[in-house]
């Protein structure tokens, strides 16, 4: 059989010179903006999210004063409790780490759900199932990459 010879200085499959190697993808941002991004990326979702729950509660009538504060008061907390959440999780067990998004991701779908005028049923309800399902999938998340104590398994 006829197989193309490597190019000299080609790496081997999967990147490596030694294949034994723990694989580390590259970095390519420093650390100043992964930085920047730890503030920007929830203060910018919390702009998204106060809007929303803005627009949800007035009900497509006229954009007043008092509705612009409710939506940067709004999104004011959600931006501290977001960087809370995103300082505080990792450190906890992966049990824990799992229910504080599901709480975090729950308690954020109920409030803009019952700014749109729903039920308190729906409003409790159908948050909890958004928690629920957020939990699950989290927990697998953290349970197949982290040990019992929370470190990250590479």
């Amino acid at each position: 059989m006829a197989h193309a010879a490597p190019a000299s200085g080609a790496l081997p499959r999967g990147g490596r010179k030694d294949a034994r190697a723990p694989y580390v993808p590259p970095d390519i941002l420093d650390a100043r903006t992964h930085r920047m991004a730890r503030i920007a990326v929830p203060v910018l979702t919390a702009l998204v999210y106060g809007y929303w729950a803005a627009a949800n509660r007035r009900g497509g009538g006229p954009v007043t004063g008092w509705n612009l504060l409710f939506g940067f008061l709004t999104a004011l907390v959600f931006a501290v409790v977001f960087i809370g959440v995103l300082t505080i999780a990792p450190r906890l067990r992966r049990e824990l780490h799992a229910l504080t998004w599901a709480v975090f991701i729950g308690v954020s779908f109920g409030f803009l759900y019952n700014q749109a005028g729903a039920s308190m049923i729906r409003s409790v309800g159908i948050p909890l199932v958004v928690a629920a399902v957020t939990f699950i999938v989290f927990f697998y998340r953290f349970y197949t990459r982290e040990d019992a104590v929370g470190h990250r398994v590479h």
